[in-house]
């Protein structure tokens, strides 16, 4: 009932109209005596309660007697046939004495909260709750407690899961209301930083605004989708598009790519027609390679898989035989893995989504380009720039023509290569791109032979015996379930052209048997936690 009501009048009024009911129960020779007792007494008195109090909320409800003859608190409830009335009375004075220090502090309580004494509400809190809990736990102790009390007792627990969930709201209210409040300071500097973009012709005021929104980038996507919601991408692009900031293209579209991971700095993009200038920088002979590289970035960023929009995908299309061309030319020039890396990454995301990319590639030589690009430590230095390779390559077999051009490259010889890729530490990142490169390496290796002279070839060079080792050996495939599933793949479609090509042993465990049994068998060979 604390809480009920509409407001602090009503309850101030309760408590007033409670403390008077609480003094009529008092006999007038007992209220002229309580007045005429010095103050001293009557001060030690409220200490006696208050230091009871505070031991009990130390000892867990634990009170210390007070009485060398009393086993009990103040509140010795005499029960029993004979007992005085002036006993009885006694017990009543107590009780509501105890009842009206309770009232007291919750009284104060309120008069702080309405004057916004917050440091003072908490300790007033306190103190009232160990009162509480003190009367309850001396009257229940001296006699059995009235069903109605018990009541009461539920309800203060139903109070208090209510009150937990309010409070809980009130700190999620706040909370979000502080989130907003930050949320538009940092729109206010992200508007100070795009304005001295767009406003200031000094190259090194916008190289250093631009720096500034590639490093407020790198805090996560929330911080990027401000910024893109308050047309920074805009603002790159204009820059993009002017001769005089050249030197300023690669710190841009930089920018521009780390701000494309969220789906508001790819619709800017595409509402200023972004892709057309990306194009224009790749197809640029005079544009550094930093720039080209940067933009092969953005263009990997915009087609993503990850992406669950692709509306911008329908102006890509008008733009794709150029940037397709453009990323082959980088992928054979680049000076550097991480050029290379750009470039090539573009090309293995544009793959996934349409088929003419892939017949673009193979009319421009890729599959000699890329493959050579894996003989040359320069440019395919990681994992990672093999799992691009790989990734392509398992795209453009999917093409009949495809086959033909993998093994007039000795390519084969290069599939098992990366069929034996392993992480050179443990970073997580880095054995999960090893993994890929086994996986496409062995789907790439199985599309592959459906032709019998691509099948004929990975036999002679023992591909069977290699597949064999990553289904039989966890350690082999890094421990990887889809590898094994590739490789078993792989293995069944070589077997189907040359049965002759795997013993009879391996062949009732891992050709014969149905792929999901043959899986269960290998995987279970040694205890697998993947």
């Amino acid at each position: 009932f604390f809480w009920g009501g509409g407001g602090l009048c009503p309850i101030k009024c309760f408590f007033f109209l409670m403390s008077q009911q609480i003094s009529s129960f008092f006999p007038s020779s007992t209220r002229m005596q309580t007045l005429q007792v010095d103050s001293v007494q009557r001060w030690m008195e409220d200490l006696r309660h208050m230091t009871e109090v505070e031991c009990m909320c130390v000892l867990q409800a634990k009170p210390i007697g007070v009485d060398e003859d009393s086993h009990q608190g103040e509140l010795i409830v005499t029960s029993g046939i004979g007992a005085g009335d002036h006993v009885a009375r006694n017990n009543l004075q107590t009780l509501l004495r105890r009842a009206l220090v309770v009232s007291t502090e919750l009284g104060k309580m309120f008069q702080r909260l309405e004057k916004g004494r917050w440091q003072r509400v908490h300790s007033t809190a306190v103190r009232a709750n160990c009162h509480v809990r003190s009367l309850v736990h001396e009257y229940s102790a001296a006699r059995s407690t009235p069903p109605e009390m018990q009541k009461v007792g539920e309800d203060d627990e139903f109070f208090l899961k209510s009150m937990r969930e309010a409070i809980h709201e009130i700190l999620t209210d706040v909370s979000d209301s502080f989130s907003n409040m930050i949320d538009m300071a940092l729109a206010n500097e992200i508007r100070v930083l795009i304005k001295q973009i767009e406003s200031s012709d000094c190259v090194q005021t916008i190289g250093s605004a631009i720096s500034n929104l590639l490093s407020l980038t790198q805090d996560g996507p929330q911080l990027c989708s401000i910024i893109a919601k308050e047309g920074a991408v805009v603002a790159l692009f204009k820059i993009c598009r002017q001769d005089r900031f050249r030197d300023l293209y690669a710190h841009a579209l930089r920018t521009v790519a780390s701000i494309c991971c969220v789906e508001e700095g790819i619709n800017q993009l595409d509402k200023v027609d972004g892709i057309l200038c990306l194009a224009d920088i790749l197809t640029d002979e005079s544009s550094v390679e930093a720039a080209r590289a940067e933009a092969a970035a953005v263009v990997a960023q915009i087609t993503s898989p990850h992406h669950t929009s692709t509306q911008h995908l329908a102006s890509f299309l008008e733009s794709m035989h150029d940037i397709v061309t453009a990323l082959i030319k980088l992928c054979e020039s680049a000076s550097c893995g991480e050029v290379f890396l750009l470039a090539s990454a573009a090309l293995a995301n544009i793959t996934f989504f349409d088929s003419m990319a892939c017949e673009i590639l193979l009319q421009l030589n890729a599959i000699h380009i890329l493959l050579q690009a894996c003989k040359d430590r320069q440019r395919v230095d990681t994992p990672y720039s093999k799992d691009q390779v790989v990734t392509i390559l398992a795209n453009l077999s999917v093409l009949e023509s495809c086959a033909s051009e993998v093994l007039q490259e000795q390519g084969i010889e290069r599939l098992l290569l990366l069929l034996g890729e392993k992480p050179s530490s443990s970073n997580p990142s880095e054995v999960a791109a090893c993994e890929r490169v086994q996986q496409k390496a062995a789907v790439t290796l199985a599309r592959l032979s459906r032709d019998p002279d691509v099948a004929q070839t990975a036999i002679q060079l023992k591909a069977v015996p290699r597949l064999i080792e990553l289904c039989r050996s966890p350690t082999e495939r890094n421990n990887s379930d889809s590898v094994l599933v590739a490789c078993l793949a792989a293995l069944r479609r070589l077997a189907a052209g040359c049965p002759d090509s795997i013993e009879a042993a391996d062949h009732h465990q891992l050709i014969k048997p149905r792929l999901v049994d043959s899986f269960l068998l290998c995987s279970n060979m040694e205890e697998s936690f993947v």
